[in-house]
């Protein structure tokens, strides 16, 4: 597929650089694009534990849990709490209270000083230059020359990693991994972060990713994966919940909900926030939307 962008597209992509995530109600109507396909950088050895990184194969589950609005309080030892902040970003909390932001950026901020901030590199709007001088770990998803990041950390009872994967460029060209998909295990818990994501995903990046219980999904269907490419991956990922982000309008996310209710169950939240363990998730996978773009 061609990654050649016209210059319309060029414009609509500055306008999300200038935040047009503020911007509600806005329909934008422009054709999709092609979509750059990424060539995998090698992967790693796997450590030893990597085949306990996601676990995602109990066989029986609870029936999924309603959702818990934002609170402070402490979380159970088998519970993590998801807040939809607005576009990419989520709020992730483990069971000791490890705060993790992702693809976090100068426009759209938790109300809470992160532990762990993670961050891409496709536009403004996913990653800043100037990150709270009090956090702890700023984990940026691609480095200088278009070598792959390698992520691999600990901090209390959370782990952070992440696989590299390809963005195009603004020339039609294609920027080697340039945005990462960030992979947060914690309280038996796999929640993977597809970021910026531009292309489908190659077999050695799925077994590099693992089994993910949550995945966390752009769906506007045209800055990222076109959505038949998004579901592609979903099915891949096999995930028992899906979250959508990074859409830009009632509109867009209208369009990404009635595509995928001919595969999977959709509910909408009223609250922001959800809580999640490993007893609650859903018997068959689901879409979760949370309020909060």
């Amino acid at each position: 597929m061609s990654g050649l962008r016209s210059p319309a597209l060029r414009v609509i992509d500055m306008r999300e650089n200038l935040l047009t995530v503020c911007v509600a109600g806005v329909v934008l109507g422009f054709a999709g694009q092609a979509l750059a396909q990424g060539v995998a950088p090698p992967a790693p050895a796997p450590k030893p534990e990597m085949g306990q990184s996601c676990p995602g194969l109990v066989a029986n589950r609870a029936p999924f849990a309603a959702p818990a609005g934002v609170q402070l309080a402490a979380l159970n030892s088998d519970q993590v709490r998801i807040t939809f902040v607005g576009h990419a970003t989520f709020l992730i909390e483990s069971p000791q209270l490890v705060r993790i932001a992702t693809d976090y950026n100068d426009y759209v901020r938790p109300p809470l000083l992160p532990d762990i901030v993670t961050m891409n590199h496709a536009h403004t709007t996913h990653y800043s230059m100037h990150p709270d001088a009090d956090i702890k770990y700023v984990l940026r998803g691609w480095v200088e020359d278009q070598k792959p990041a390698r992520i691999d950390m600990a901090y209390k009872d959370v782990r952070v990693r992440n696989v590299p994967t390809n963005i195009r460029t603004f020339d039609g060209g294609t920027e080697l991994n340039g945005n990462s998909i960030f992979i947060f295990e914690t309280a038996n818990l796999c929640i993977v972060h597809l970021g910026h994501l531009h292309h489908t995903l190659t077999q050695t990046q799925l077994d590099e990713i693992g089994r993910p219980d949550v995945v966390l999904v752009p769906v506007d269907g045209n800055y990222t994966l076109d959505l038949d490419g998004m579901i592609e991956v979903l099915h891949a990922l096999k995930p028992r919940l899906m979250i959508p982000m990074h859409y830009f309008s009632a509109y867009t996310l209208d369009r990404f909900l009635s595509r995928v209710r001919q595969e999977w169950e959709v509910e909408v939240a009223e609250v922001p926030s959800v809580v999640v363990s490993r007893t609650s998730l859903p018997v068959k996978p689901k879409i979760l939307v949370l309020p909060g773009h």
